[in-house]
């Protein structure tokens, strides 16, 4: 005779466990603590075995006896049904186990040791504000195409499309790493090619004609503002740094002796060799007496426990009359480029290994720091000299006319 509901309900515990059977190998086991738990008994192979399906009520009598039909089913196809649920089990672990943030930061673990910290930083918070939230759960295997653009899109909505590029980006590298071990078969991050809108490329406001650049070097040597600001000022365009590397610079790094100044690029995490021109070696000796006895060649004007403030420089350009359309301070390095190449003809992997860009030799090896050195100190000392003259004179050659 089948089960009633009323007949579950009403089943009181007994000393013992005791069962009320359904029909097709479905029961209900009661136990003296008053649980009730759906069982089917069935035959595998010859042997009798047991499978747990649910616990009563979570698990109505109806839906117990959709778990039995699918369970014989599985058994009429020659599968059985503890095997099966086992296997299941099994591949969601497996799942959970291989979730795309598991192995996002499985791949950030494997490569973010050779990162600058700032960019280890931004990753980070890449993935946990804007990534994890929306698919870090999902099995990465079932990712797909349309869900990666729906979380780099809620980027794009707010204004960000920049860092829903570097978004699509950093997804992009850890679906390579799973195919690269084997948890996923294709990168759906790369069926998305053109599916955000282009960035507009801003590029560091710089002049590279050379009488105006003559005039902005006349007015920043001119600067009646702080010691500190003023060497800044000239000291920028004869180092052609990045901005940030200037004003954090440390006098621990400076061989005034040697003429150079060594210290770790933050954008890559590298090692660097600026040479000093006898022009720079002026300014520093100038400021030293000011500010040696700190950490920072160029301190903030509130605390020398701090570098100046990365508006500094830009604040006494701008008091000087030189137009932000014109000149930046990463500008200058735009400019060192273009003349050293145009107007001097030094050689172009003399220029960007000192611009600390990444530079390899005909092998493909990248140079070290040392690379071609005696080479980029005469080319300073070239650039420095260069410079002097262009100040100097009344009117100067345009680019297009090489000297």
């Amino acid at each position: 005779m089948s089960l009633t509901d009323s007949a579950i309900r009403n089943a009181k515990p007994d000393e013992k466990p005791f069962k009320l059977f359904d029909g097709r190998g479905l029961y209900l086991e009661v136990s003296p603590a008053g649980g009730k738990w759906w069982r089917l008994k069935y035959r595998f192979d010859g042997k009798e075995k047991r499978l747990s399906l649910g616990v009563y009520p979570d698990v109505s009598l109806k839906d117990a006896r959709d778990r039995r039909d699918a369970a014989r089913k599985l058994q009429a196809d020659g599968i059985d049904p503890s095997a099966n649920r086992k296997a299941q089990k099994l591949a969601h672990a497996d799942r959970a186990a291989n979730s795309f943030e598991v192995v996002a930061r499985e791949w950030f673990a494997k490569y973010s040791a050779t990162w600058a910290a700032i960019h280890t930083d931004r990753i980070v918070r890449r993935f946990e504000r804007d990534i994890f939230p929306w698919i870090g759960e999902r099995p990465i295997a079932d990712i797909t195409a349309p869900e990666v653009l729906t979380v780099v899109r809620r980027i794009e909505s707010r204004g960000a499309l920049e860092t829903a590029h570097r978004a699509l980006g950093n997804c992009g590298q850890v679906f390579r790493y799973a195919v690269a071990t084997g948890r996923v078969k294709h990168d759906p991050s790369g069926d998305l090619r053109g599916a955000l809108p282009p960035v507009k490329s801003e590029h560091f406001a710089a002049t590279t004609d050379p009488k105006r650049v003559a005039d902005i070097l006349r007015a920043m040597d001119g600067y009646e503002g702080t010691l500190t600001v003023r060497c800044a000022l000239r000291l920028a365009p004869l180092v052609f740094v990045r901005p940030g590397e200037l004003r954090k610079a440390e006098w621990a790094d400076i061989d005034l002796n040697a003429a150079e100044w060594r210290y770790t690029v933050t954008k890559t995490n590298t090692p660097h060799i600026v040479p000093l021109s006898r022009q720079s070696l002026e300014i520093l000796r100038e400021l030293q007496p000011l500010t040696g006895r700190g950490r920072f060649v160029f301190p903030s004007a509130r605390s020398s426990v701090r570098p100046m403030s990365d508006n500094a420089i830009l604040a006494a350009m701008r008091r000087m009359g030189i137009e932000k359309d014109e000149m930046s301070g990463h500008g200058l390095r735009a400019v060192a480029r273009t003349i050293l190449d145009e107007v001097l003809g030094i050689r172009p992997d003399f220029i960007e290994h000192q611009l600390a860009h990444a530079v390899r030799d005909p092998n493909g090896r990248a140079y070290n720091r040392t690379a071609h050195l005696p080479e980029r100190k005469k080319m300073m000392q070239q650039w420095a000299d260069y410079l002097d003259k262009l100040k100097a004179q009344a009117e100067v050659i345009p680019i297009c006319q090489r000297a």
